[in-house]
C-alpha cells in the first residue's frame, strides 16, 4: 500500500477514458444519462454502484467499433482478452489463468445474460445486438461464486419489447472483414415480445505466409450465430424472458508466429530473451508453408430463461436457469520444434454440456436493512480427444503415428449458498456485508495413448496402445466474503470502500497417482494435485460529478494479497503434457482513475492513467531460480490515454461526429517455465478514428473507421519447448460501418 500512496499525489489529477458513461438508450439510464447496471444482480446506476466496473451500451459499442470481446481491450482499463487459436485468456489487473484444457478454470468469469460460460472458446463469438457489456473488476466471490478472481465479463443481450422495432448494421474492412447484423422485435400481447437477431462475422487471417506458398490460409473466422427471445411482464408481478441462441463457426485455427520474429537471439534456460523490433509485416509471417488443412467447424448452442416474481413491494423471487451445449471439431496444423520449425498435422474434437441453476430471493427494498440470498447449482461434463500426429508421434514412440489425449468423462460440479445485506446506517451511509460457501467436485478420466498404422508395429498387440491413464478425482470447499462501505455525499457522489476475497478451485495434472493401480501411473499426490488459488482485495474509490455533470471523475486504489497462483508448462517427462501447478505469492497495487470532461454540448474529452503493480513475492520457479519481483502476465505498470470527439450539427438534425482516441501501454511480461524466463512486450501505443454521420433522430448512420493506425504488432501469448511460437493480435485495421433502424 505504501506505494500506491506515494503515487497517489501524482495520479489525482490523471484521468482515464472509460465508455462507461457513453450515450445510453433513454430506457436504461435518466436524464444525465447515468447508465442503469446489473453488477450487483438487481439494477442500480452505474455511479451508485460501489463496484469498479467499466459499462458500454449499445451505442457505445458502435461507436468504438466493438464487435467482440478481444476489441474491449483498449475500452475497459486492466483488461487483457487474448485469442490462442482454439481458446480465449482473460486477465484482469494481472490476475489470469493458463490452463485453457478441459479440466482447467478461468480466473474471470464470462457470462452471457447473468449464465457462466464454462470453456473459454465461446469468449471469441461476436457482440450482436446487445443492451450492454459489464466488466467488473476485482474478486466477485460473493454473489458470482467460483472462478470470478479477477473479475467478471457480462453480456447482456437486447430485452423483447411490446412495439415493433427493427434495425440493421454491417461493416465492410481490410482482411476481407464483414459483419452484418440484423434485427427485429414484435409485440406479441400487452406486455410481451419477441425478438430475434442474427449476425454474419467473417475476416481472414491476419498472418503471411513466405513466398511460394500453394495453400491458402483459411478465414480466421467464418461464423454465423442467431438469437431468439421471448419475454416481457405479465400484470405488475412477473417478469420474464426465455432465450435461445445458436453459433456456427467456421474459419482457420492456426495463429502464431515464430519466435523468431521477435526474440531472433534464441533462448538460454533462465535468461529473458531479448526482444529485437522489425517491420509488421516480418512480424506477421509465419515462418513455414501451411502443409496440412487447417479448419475449425464448431457449434455452440443454448437456452436459458430467467423468471422474477414480484411477491410484495419489498420481496421478489429470482430464477436463472440455463443448458448449452458445445460441439468442437477442428483439423489444424501444428508448428513444433525439433530443432528446426516442423509442421505438425492435429485434430480435436469434443462434446461439452453445461446446465447451471440459480434462484434468488431479494427483500427489504425501501427498508433499512436490505439484501438476498440464494443457491447456486452447475454442473458441466465433456467428452474430448486431442490427436496430434507425425513427427511428434514418432519421436515418443518410434513407429507411431498418433499421439493422442482422449479424455472423457471429464465433470464439474459446483454447489453454494449465498447472502449479501445491505443497512442504511443513515439515507446516504451504507453498509454491506455478505458471505458466500462453494463445494466443487472435479473428476476425469481418460489416458494419453499413440496409435500404430499396423499391429505388427504396435508394442501392446493393438492399434492404440495406452502410455498412461489419466484418472484424478478432486473436493474442495471455501467460504468467500465482502464487507464494503458507500457514502453518498451530497454535491459530490459516491465514496466507497471494500474488502473481498476470491477463490477458484483446486484441480489435477494429466496422469494418476502410483498407488491407483492404472496403466504407466508414476505420479506422487503432489505431483498430479495442485490446490485451489485464493485471493483478498482491499479496495477504496469514488465516483464524483461536478459542473451538472460537465465533469465526471472515478477514481479507485486497490491491493491484493494472492496466494497460490495455479501456473501452467510443458513437460516431456514421462511423455509430453501440460504441468500445474502453484506459485506462492503475489501482491498487486494499484490505481485507476477515469474522468469525461465535456466543455460543452458538442466537445468531450477522456484522459486516462492506470497505475499497475503486479508482482510475484514469492515463488522458486526452480530450485536455482526464484521469479520474486517479476511482473505477472499481461500486467503493464503504467497505460494512458486520450481521446476526443467533436459534434457538428447539421441544420437537418442530423450530426457529424469526428473522434480519435490513443492509448499508450508501457511494457509488459508473460512468463515461460519451459525456459524460466519471461517474454518482454515493449510499451507501445495504438490510436483509432471514426468519422460518422448520424440521421436525424439516429434513424441511421454511416461510419468510417481506422484502428492502430500506428500498425503496431503486439505478442498477446508466446512460449518455448515444443511449440517457439507466439500469438500476435490484430494489425491496422480500416473500413466503413452503417446502420439504420425503424
Amino acid at each position: 500500500m505504501k506505494t500506491i500512496l506515494r503515487a497517489s499525489s501524482a495520479l489525482v489529477f490523471a484521468l482515464l477514458s472509460t465508455p462507461a458513461m457513453a450515450q445510453s438508450n433513454a430506457e436504461n439510464s435518466d436524464d444525465s444519462g447515468d447508465i442503469v447496471v446489473t453488477a450487483t444482480r438487481q439494477e442500480t446506476f452505474l455511479s451508485k454502484t460501489p463496484i469498479a466496473i467499466t459499462a458500454i451500451t449499445s451505442e457505445g459499442l458502435r461507436d468504438a467499433g466493438i464487435t467482440d470481446a478481444r476489441s474491449l481491450n483498449d475500452s475497459v482499463p486492466n483488461l487483457a482478452i487474448s485469442e490462442n487459436g482454439d481458446s480465449a485468456r482473460i486477465s484482469i489487473r494481472g490476475v489470469t489463468s493458463t490452463d485453457l484444457t478441459e479440466k482447467g478454470d478461468p480466473s474471470a468469469a464470462f457470462l452471457l445474460d447473468g449464465i457462466y460460460i464454462a470453456r473459454p472458446i465461446e469468449v471469441l463469438n461476436s457482440f450482436f445486438d446487445l443492451e450492454r457489456v459489464e466488466v467488473l473488476r476485482g474478486p466477485q466471490g460473493t454473489l458470482y461464486g467460483r472462478n470470478t478472481t479477477a473479475g467478471v465479463i457480462n453480456l447482456i443481450s437486447a430485452r423483447p419489447k411490446d412495439e415493433f422495432q427493427a434495425s440493421m448494421d454491417g461493416k465492410y474492412g481490410n482482411l476481407g472483414s464483414v459483419n452484418v447484423s440484423g434485427m427485429i422485435n414484435v409485440p406479441v400481447g400487452q406486455g410481451l415480445g419477441v425478438r430475434a437477431a442474427v449476425n454474419f462475422d467473417r475476416q481472414d487471417s491476419p498472418l503471411i505466409q513466405p513466398a511460394g506458398a500453394t495453400r491458402s490460409l483459411n478465414p480466421f473466422r467464418n461464423n454465423i450465430s442467431a438469437r431468439l427471445s421471448f419475454g416481457g411482464t405479465i400484470g405488475d408481478k412477473l417478469d420474464f424472458i426465455i432465450r435461445g441462441d445458436y453459433t456456427k463457426s467456421k474459419g482457420g485455427i492456426f495463429n502464431t508466429v515464430p519466435l523468431a520474429n521477435f526474440f531472433p537471439r534464441g533462448l538460454t534456460s533462465g535468461v529473458d530473451p531479448v526482444y529485437v523490433d522489425s517491420s509488421a509485416k516480418a512480424q506477421r509471417n509465419t515462418g513455414i508453408l501451411v502443409s496440412n488443412p487447417d479448419r475449425k467447424n464448431n457449434e455452440f448452442k443454448g437456452v436459458m430463461g430467467e423468471f422474477t416474481y414480484n411477491l410484495s413491494d419489498a420481496m421478489a423471487i429470482t430464477y436463472l436457469g440455463s443448458y448449452r451445449e458445445a460441439d468442437r471439431k477442428d483439423t489444424r496444423q501444428l508448428v513444433l520444434n525439433f530443432g528446426a520449425l516442423v509442421p505438425n498435422p492435429a485434430f480435436f474434437f469434443g462434446n461439452f454440456k453445461q446446465n447451471s441453476h440459480e434462484v434468488r430471493l431479494a427483500f427489504g427494498q425501501g427498508n433499512k436493512l436490505h439484501g438476498q440470498v440464494g443457491g447456486y447449482y452447475f454442473n458441466e461434463k465433456s467428452f474430448i480427444e486431442f490427436n496430434i500426429g507425425n513427427p511428434l508421434s514418432s519421436i515418443v514412440v518410434p513407429g507411431a503415428t498418433g499421439f493422442a489425449f482422449p479424455q472423457g468423462p471429464t465433470k464439474a460440479t459446483s454447489k453454494a449458498a449465498f447472502g449479501q445485506l445491505t443497512y442504511d446506517i443513515t439515507p446516504d451511509l451504507h453498509l454491506t456485508g455478505g458471505v458466500r460457501y462453494t463445494k466443487d467436485n472435479k473428476s476425469r478420466v481418460g489416458s494419453t495413448v499413440v496409435d500404430f498404422p499396423t499391429l505388427a508395429a504396435s508394442f501392446c498387440g493393438k492399434l492404440r496402445c495406452v502410455l498412461n491413464d489419466n484418472i484424478a478425482f478432486g473436493k474442495y470447499k471455501k467460504t468467500t466474503w465482502k464487507i464494503g462501505l458507500d457514502y453518498d455525499a451530497p454535491g459530490l457522489g459516491l465514496i466507497y470502500g471494500s474488502v473481498s476475497t476470491g477463490y477458484k478451485a483446486g484441480g489435477f495434472n494429466d496422469g494418476c497417482l502410483t498407488t491407483s493401480g492404472g496403466s504407466g501411473c508414476s505420479l506422487t499426490t503432489d505431483q498430479l494435485f495442485f490446490n485451489p488459488e485464493t485471493l483478498t482485495s482491499y479496495e477504496a474509490g469514488f465516483k464524483f460529478r461536478f459542473a451538472d455533470n460537465a465533469v465526471r471523475l472515478n477514481a479507485s486504489a486497490f491491493h491484493y494479497d494472492y496466494k497460490d497462483l495455479q501456473l501452467s508448462q510443458i513437460v516431456t517427462v514421462p511423455v509430453p503434457a501440460t504441468r500445474i501447478r502453484n506459485a506462492g505469492v503475489a501482491k498487486v497495487d494499484g490505481i485507476e482513475v477515469e474522468a469525461i470532461l465535456s466543455p460543452s454540448d458538442n466537445d468531450r474529452i477522456d484522459l486516462g492513467f492506470t497505475y499497475t503493480d503486479a508482482r510475484y513475492t514469492k515463488f522458486q520457479a526452480s530450485p536455482a531460480i526464484s521469479f520474486a519481483g517479476r511482473q505477472l502476465d499481461q500486467a503493464p505498470k503504467y497505460t494512458a490515454s486520450a481521446g476526443y470527439t467533436h459534434t457538428f450539427p447539421l441544420g437537418n438534425g442530423g450530426k457529424v461526429e469526428a473522434s480519435a482516441r490513443t492509448r499508450l501501454s508501457s511494457e509488459y511480461f508473460l512468463q515461460d517455465l519451459n525456459n524460466l524466463s519471461q517474454f518482454r512486450q515493449p510499451s507501445f501505443t495504438k490510436t483509432g478514428a471514426t468519422l460518422t454521420y448520424k440521421a436525424p433522430e439516429d434513424r441511421f448512420y454511416v461510419q468510417g473507421f481506422v484502428q492502430n493506425i500506428e500498425n503496431n504488432i503486439t505478442i498477446s501469448a508466446a512460449a518455448s519447448g515444443l511449440g517457439t511460437t507466439a500469438t500476435i493480435e490484430e494489425p491496422r485495421t480500416y473500413g466503413v460501418r452503417a446502420g439504420f433502424k425503424f
